[in-house]
Order: C-alpha cells, then sequence, then structure tokens
C-alpha cells in the first residue's frame, strides 16, 4: 500500500513530536498524538506504527485501542479493527462506550446478531440506555425491520431526547411509510438542535417531497446561512426552482452550488439542460461536456450531448 506522503519538513506538527519522541522514547501518549496527526492526513501505515508502539508501553489503555481500531477501520482492514475492539471489550467487558463502539463496528460489518447481543450487554449493564437503544434501532433499520427499528428508536429518544440522530431517524422511517407523524419527528430534531445541518437537511428534503416547496426553500436557506459553502443544500434548492419552472432562479442556485463545488458533476448536467431549454446551446454543450469531463460515464449527459449534436 502507498504510504503518504508526509515528510516532516512539510509538517511541523508532526516535526514536533517527532523531536519530542526522540527525547522521550518511552512517553507513550506522544506516539498517540502523533498517530492522531498522521490518521487525519490519512497516514494510516505511520498511525498504526505509532499507536502499537504506544500499546507496548500501555497495553491496556482503552482510548488507545479504540483509535487504532478507527484507523484500521478507515484503512480498510476491518479483521484487524473488529479484532482490536474484541481486544479492548475482552479487557473492559463492563465499560459502556467500549461496548457500544464494538456494537457500532460489528454493524458496520453487517454483523447483525453480534451487534445486537453486544447492545444487549450494555443493556444489562443500564437498562434504559439511550445510545444502545439508538444501535438496536440502526441494526433493525439495516435488515428492513422498519416497525422493530422505530420502536427502538422511540425507546432512544424517551430516554434522551437531546438524541438527534434518533429524531431523524424517525422522521425518515415514518416518511417512508407515508405518516403524517414524520413531521413532528423532523420538527423535534430541529428544535434539539438548531443548527444541526444534518438535522436541517433531512427536513428540507422531507417538505421538498413532501411538496412544501416553499418550506423546503427557507430551511435550505437555514442550512446556507449557517453553512454559505454548504453546496448540496443550494442545488437542492436549484432543483425545487426548476420543478417550478423559474429557470432563471435555478440557474442561479446551480450557479452557487459550482462555485463552491466545482467538481459537483449534476449542478452542471442540470446548468445544462437549463441553458437548453433557454436556446443557449453552445453554453448547454459546454456544461454536459464538464459533467462529462469528470465522469465519463454519466449516461444522461452524454444522452444530451448527442442530442444537440
Amino acid at each position: 500500500t502507498e504510504r503518504a506522503n508526509l515528510p516532516t519538513t512539510e509538517n511541523p506538527a508532526i516535526d514536533g513530536f517527532s523531536v519530542a519522541i526522540s527525547q522521550n522514547p518511552n512517553e507513550a501518549e506522544l506516539y498517540v498524538k502523533r498517530a492522531d496527526m498522521y490518521y487525519q492526513h490519512e497516514g494510516y501505515d505511520e498511525a498504526i506504527a505509532d499507536l502499537k508502539k504506544a500499546l507496548s508501553i500501555d497495553s491496556t489503555n482503552v482510548d488507545y485501542l479504540h483509535l487504532l481500531a478507527e484507523v484500521h477501520l478507515d484503512y480498510y482492514q476491518s479483521y484487524e479493527a473488529i479484532s482490536t475492539m474484541l481486544k479492548a471489550a475482552e479487557l473492559y467487558p463492563k465499560r459502556i462506550p467500549t461496548l457500544l463502539k464494538l456494537a457500532e463496528f460489528q454493524l458496520i460489518l453487517k454483523q447483525y446478531d453480534k451487534s445486537i447481543n453486544t447492545i444487549n450487554e450494555v443493556l444489562k449493564l443500564e437498562q434504559l440506555n439511550a445510545k444502545a437503544y439508538f444501535m438496536l434501532g440502526l441494526n433493525f433499520k439495516d435488515q428492513g425491520n422498519i416497525d422493530r427499528a422505530i420502536g427502538s428508536f422511540q425507546t432512544a429518544v424517551e430516554n434522551n431526547p437531546d438524541l438527534v440522530d434518533a429524531w431523524i431517524n424517525l422522521g425518515q422511517l415514518h416518511a417512508e411509510k407515508g405518516s403524517k407523524l414524520a413531521k413532528y419527528y423532523f420538527d423535534n430534531a430541529v428544535k434539539v438542535a438548531p443548527e444541526n445541518i444534518v438535522a436541517l437537511h433531512a427536513k428540507a428534503e422531507f417538505l421538498h417531497f413532501s411538496n412544501q416547496q416553499a418550506a423546503a426553500i427557507e430551511t435550505y436557506r437555514k442550512i446556507n446561512s449557517i453553512d454559505p459553502d454548504y453546496s448540496e443544500s443550494l442545488f437542492n434548492t436549484g432543483i425545487i426552482y426548476l420543478e417550478m419552472d423559474s429557470l432563471a432562479l435555478a440557474k442561479t442556485h446551480f450557479n452557487m452550488a459550482l462555485k463552491t463545488s466545482p467538481t459537483y458533476i449534476i449542478a452542471y448536467y442540470y446548468r445544462g439542460l437549463i441553458e437548453e431549454m433557454q436556446g443557449d446551446t453552445a453554453a448547454a454543450k459546454k456544461d454536459y461536456q464538464n459533467a462529462l469531463n469528470f465522469n465519463p460515464e454519466f449516461v444522461r449527459a452524454q444522452e444530451a450531448l448527442d442530442r444537440l449534436k
């Protein structure tokens, strides 16, 4: 595997930790801090080496084990990741954060029975642990058991009303079922975390697909007041305006989306559509070609370009 190119002369923080390590070679925390820096820059091999060195000094430090598991998982080393978390759980069989992280890893790797068993161990230790019920809900949702997922997420928010991700999941699952309760859950998600972009985005999407365009646009604007460079809300607003036949406003929002995210392939395509509808064939061709430059497999853009040729 190609190692990250992180020469110390280009990374003063890593260089600083390397100097400190040379002076204190038995200080485990220094290796961990340097590992975290490598990890942030996708230097996975270096991060793993440093964490293993730290664990050779302090073999039972649960935080080191958690971080090592996360690095392995992000490096697509799933066996090493789960093995590391199993070791942590073996060392600390009654430590709830460790068991919850193990359950999360098992869920990610689609080991549903094992994940649910681990969650049940948490619930034996703490009967009303909201995060455990949330994780249980994710397991059921992933397996398509929507009613049990809803029940688990509901229990999670009853025990911790601030668990915004559970409110979002409840909204999405009720929306899938066509239930009018969906809006209540999305509203609660935003009430709990008024500036949480994930919650606002989920609510805006629900409003859009419920044909509440004005409310959806307002919610997307709220997102961009928090993060002006959040290109997805700009693009989605453009789509709503396009559906409303407001071509000028749609194009303005696709322009803004592309300004904040110049590789936003689908935005080139939709801007091209508007230009084609407005009779600006040259601009439309250019945008379809831009989309294809980033993704030569983009069938709709190729078909559009062929149509204009």
